[in-house]
């Protein structure tokens, strides 16, 4: 079982968890897919997976389905409560929800090859599991991410994307809403209309825009927001967000890049402006970047914003 811990002083938190080692991991060259040729995602070997918690069915089979993931992160058997002792130790079982989805049953297909609507499905269970996770009163937010490929930290090929629901709502998330109670009005609100009109802009609707960040930490990073003000992902147009999602995706999937794909959400009872990051994961980073947490991106914002337009 792993361990929630939190720095002496500053307000960062890891989960210490030697069991995660011990998954499979498909592009080590000591190890291959289910350690024998299975895929342990495909139709068929459903048994190869935890209990299966839901699936949208098709033709008599599945189109997603989603389970507990076999080495988790976190687990309703711990213990929520966080207590500290001496001082600076501060920790707790890592109390959650750990969860596998599997985006389709095809083994030769990733969610950039999916149709539009095939993607609007995959984000409704996304929102789906939101909610009900959160009906448990000690998870405080549900982590939801895709990783893709293994400069991204995937192990496993078949396309599929994660969600850890904790027990507190992590820095990231803090930090926004922290820094939204700034102004007065949303800012991202502001930076949504002023980004559609700048170097930055990759794609938009009439309920969506993409953009590059000014400050983009990653080699073509790339976020999606809501034009209008809303803070949940099951309070969004999913179909319009599909739409844009698939485009970004095509792009990154032109570029050659694996990337992480992550959710943010407002927390129940904040207020937040959702929005789903496109993070590529080309470039490391050294001594610099984690010595001074300022980072040297190499592809300036408005040239990834180019790429994406395919110009």
């Amino acid at each position: 079982m792993g361990e929630l811990r939190k720095d002496y002083v500053l307000d960062r938190w890891v989960i210490v968890d030697s069991n995660r080692a011990t998954r499979p991991h498909e592009f080590d060259k000591e190890h291959k897919a289910g350690h024998n040729g299975k895929c342990f995602f495909c139709p068929g070997n459903e048994s190869s997976t935890p209990p299966e918690i839901g699936r949208i069915p098709k033709n008599g089979s599945w189109q997603i389905r989603w389970f507990e993931n076999k080495f988790p992160a976190t687990t309703t058997k711990a213990r929520a409560f966080i207590d500290t002792h001496n001082r600076f130790y501060t920790f707790s079982q890592a109390y959650g929800h750990h969860e596998v989805i599997v985006e389709t049953p095809r083994h030769d297909r990733q969610l950039w090859d999916l149709s539009v609507d095939d993607i609007e499905k995959v984000l409704q269970v996304y929102a789906r599991r939101i909610v009900a996770l959160e009906k448990d009163s000690r998870i405080k937010y549900v982590c939801v991410f895709k990783n893709h490929g293994a400069q991204a930290g995937t192990s496993i090929v078949h396309s599929h994307s994660q969600l850890i629901a904790l027990q507190m709502i992590p820095r990231e998330i803090r930090d926004i809403l922290q820094a939204m109670r700034r102004f007065v009005n949303c800012p991202y609100c502001s930076i949504v209309a002023s980004e559609s009109k700048s170097d930055r802009r990759c794609f938009e609707n009439d309920k969506f825009s993409a953009f590059t960040p000014y400050a983009s930490q990653f080699n073509y990073e790339v976020v999606i927001f809501p034009k209008s003000h809303v803070s949940r992902l099951e309070d969004v147009d999913l179909r319009s967000l599909s739409d844009i999602l698939s485009l970004i995706l095509r792009r990154v999937r032109a570029g050659g890049f694996d990337y992480n794909l992550i959710v943010n959400y407002g927390p129940q009872g904040s207020d937040f402006h959702f929005h789903i990051r496109v993070c590529p994961r080309i470039a490391l980073w050294g001594g610099f970047e984690i010595g001074s947490g300022v980072v040297i991106n190499t592809v300036a914002p408005e040239d990834a914003a180019a790429f994406y337009r395919g110009e």
